[in-house]
């Protein structure tokens, strides 16, 4: 199979390598030229296949609606666009009928994995009609972990439904990050704790809260043990902020997402040791740069 794929970032470069290594063929196209494959946009499109498959993997909001408008304008019928990056699930109805108009199919697909994608495989949420995730099911193999599919892909549901999907679980992990740093930011207030490295080294195997987060702490630790190079500094890419919003909209208690995503908006007006902790974590699992403390010693 031969894809393209628009966006060779963090993400989109590790996607392409990942795909290639497992018999995907792929020509990428990315402003950067030192990572791209060829040098336009017309230049990808003529060197696919038809019917064509285009993956896109650029930043949410405006700059998505704009490669998929240009996309729209030089793709033809049968052709099929896949929007793999962080996008609102309620834009993904947009794009889809504005695509649908000169018969382009479409699929919203939910990307979690982070820098680490690359080596472990993505967990992977689709949405979109059953036909065209069953054409592209070889790159989504491609792209997951090796096992069972249903431990690391699932096609959710209609339009628009997996990135509701991804929404939550990066609401999820707003809480669950939050959580690690409170406890780690505890541990280090106590003077009758000497270890804390080792406390939370000590959780990783056999206790109910290891997790591949608790790893990335461990990690982060071992890195930086007084986090000294992390500001307590947090930016929010918007799925928080969209979870709150739909369990409001939806009459759905969500204090604890609710919370750390108002812990994030509280990061930009001090220096807590937790919100390093959610900082440096950020940066472990998904290359999310930090910030330098505001008042380094």
């Amino acid at each position: 199979m031969h894809i393209g794929l628009i966006g060779l970032g963090k993400m989109g470069y590790n996607m392409r390598e990942r795909l290639r290594s497992r018999g995907v063929e792929v020509t990428g196209f990315d402003r950067n030229p030192d990572v791209s494959d060829v040098a336009t946009l017309d230049d990808l499109l003529a060197a696919l296949p038809t019917p064509r498959v285009v993956w896109v993997m650029v930043p949410a909001g405006p700059i998505t609606a704009q490669v998929i408008e240009e996309l729209r304008a030089r793709l033809s019928e049968g052709d099929l666009v896949i929007d793999g990056g962080n996008s609102k699930f309620s834009t993904d109805q947009e794009h889809s009928r504005a695509l649908a108009e000169k018969g382009i199919g479409f699929l919203d697909c939910g990307v979690s994995g982070g820098v680490w994608g690359l080596q472990n495989g993505y967990g992977l949420m689709v949405g979109g009609p059953d036909d065209a995730v069953e054409r592209v099911m070889p790159v989504f193999d491609a792209l997951r972990p090796d096992g069972d599919r249903s431990e690391s892909f699932v096609h959710v549901g209609e339009t628009g439904a997996g990135h509701y999907a991804k929404m939550v679980h990066n609401g999820i992990e707003y809480g669950l990050m939050q959580a690690y740093a409170e406890g780690y930011e505890l541990l280090e207030a106590k003077d009758i704790i000497k270890d804390v490295h080792g406390t939370f080294k000590a959780w990783q195997k056999g206790t109910v809260v290891r997790s591949w987060l608790l790893d990335l702490l461990v990690k982060a630790l071992e890195e930086d043990p007084e986090l000294s190079k992390v500001g307590a500094y947090i930016e929010d890419s918007g799925e928080g902020r969209w979870t709150v919003e739909q369990a409001i909209e939806n009459e759905v208690a969500a204090p604890v997402i609710t919370a750390a995503l108002f812990a994030r908006f509280s990061s930009r007006q001090e220096e807590a040791p937790s919100l390093k902790m959610v900082a440096a974590l950020r940066n472990q699992f998904g290359g999310h740069a930090v910030r330098p403390p505001r008042n380094p010693a």
